[in-house]
């Protein structure tokens, strides 16, 4: 499969309309179709149902479709990649970090780094633990940002920052109205929870619990706070994520759970024995001499 052809397909895909498609492309329809065909040879499948009207992806399309926009990514990283090495410190850092207070700590950075390397340019993606360290594997992202624990077998990197973790509640909840910004663990036993889905994070919810001699009350498991968070607005149960994750929304109450408490550690990683790149180098260099990073924390 060539590259030009990937990016035929993907436009194809897109549009859905062969003629849409050749517009888009400045080619003529005839040409387009053909390597469409040619494609579907190669590759002993169908990737199109084609009606009267529109086109459809079949299941084999839809996968050839995902695996393509993956390939175009790297390929315009690994050309950006190349550039930087013979321009000197430009080109583009790609960055996939956890939420909470993962964009805070990319935001630092970045306003920092750029003192030093104004040319360099920066691709974000926010998404799951899971999502994004399977961007990480495949090649998607240089760095990110994750919360503990974390692969040591297959990742290198270090504590950057830390937080408690807090109870997002009904404005209407009693606990909401309790005075203060912290409620006691025990004050969340009987409750409905909506936890992180992490494997590792509802254990470790559940032996917090049992430090007092509680067992939680999980309702529901979000990979997205903003999930957690609407279930919350609505009443449907109280959730616990890092502190940060409730800044700035007006639907929910955020207070910090104490007796006992516990901190949610965020670990920038990259692939182990993968090079990092001389700019991903630089950034990991910066990170690691920024004041009050590589502390270590709790749950």
């Amino acid at each position: 499969m060539e590259l030009r052809t990937l990016h035929y397909f993907i436009t194809v895909a897109q549009e859905l309309n062969i003629t849409r498609a050749a517009e888009k492309l400045n080619m003529s329809q005839p040409p387009l179709s053909n390597q469409i065909k040619g494609l579907e040879e190669e590759l002993g499948a169908q990737l199109l149902i084609r009606g009267k009207r529109h086109l459809e992806l079949t299941e084999e399309g839809a996968l050839l479709l995902r695996r393509a926009l993956q390939i175009q990514e790297l390929t315009d990283k690994t050309r950006q990649e190349i550039a930087s090495l013979r321009e000197g410190m430009t080109g583009t850092i790609y960055l996939s970090m956890v939420e909470g207070q993962a964009p805070f700590l990319a935001a630092k950075w970045i306003a920092g780094f750029r003192e030093e390397f104004p040319l360099v340019r920066y691709n974000l993606w926010n998404g799951s633990s899971d999502d994004v360290l399977d961007r990480l594997r495949k090649g998607l992202a240089d760095l990110a940002i994750i919360a503990a624990p974390y692969d040591t077998e297959h990742l290198e990197g270090f504590p950057v920052g830390r937080e408690p973790w807090a109870a997002m509640l009904h404005p209407d909840h009693p606990l909401a109205r309790r005075s203060g910004d912290a409620i006691p663990l025990s004050s969340l036993v009987g409750e409905p929870l909506i936890v992180p889905s992490r494997k590792s994070r509802v254990e470790a919810i559940r032996h917090w619990f049992g430090e007092i001699g509680a067992e939680p009350r999980i309702l529901c498991e979000m990979s997205n706070y903003m999930d957690a968070a609407a279930l919350t607005s609505q009443g449907v149960g109280i959730s616990i994520f890092p502190q940060t994750t409730g800044i700035s929304n007006g639907l929910v109450v955020s207070k910090v759970v104490t007796q006992p408490s516990r901190q949610v550690e965020y670990i920038l990683v990259w692939n182990k024995g993968q090079a990092p790149s001389g700019l991903t180098r630089e950034l990991i260099r910066y990170v690691k001499d920024c004041p009050g990073e590589g502390q270590v924390s709790g749950l």
